[in-house]
């Protein structure tokens, strides 16, 4: 059996082993504010050429 050791008596490689276990993936998260496009809104970029009415 281990010995308690408080986090702040740990030496700097023991930590930074504790802080990487406790350190988690995103996984399919994607941890970027996203806000949904205003479909009313101006838009002020052009739009490609030719890319409107290709089929009809």
């Amino acid at each position: 059996m281990h010995k308690f050791i408080p986090y702040e008596k740990l030496s700097k490689k023991a930590k930074k082993q504790i802080d990487k276990k406790k350190r988690s993936d995103w996984g399919l998260v994607r941890p970027i504010t996203r806000i949904e496009e205003n479909p009313k809104a101006y838009k002020r970029h052009a739009k490609h050429k030719g890319s409107e009415n290709l089929y009809a």
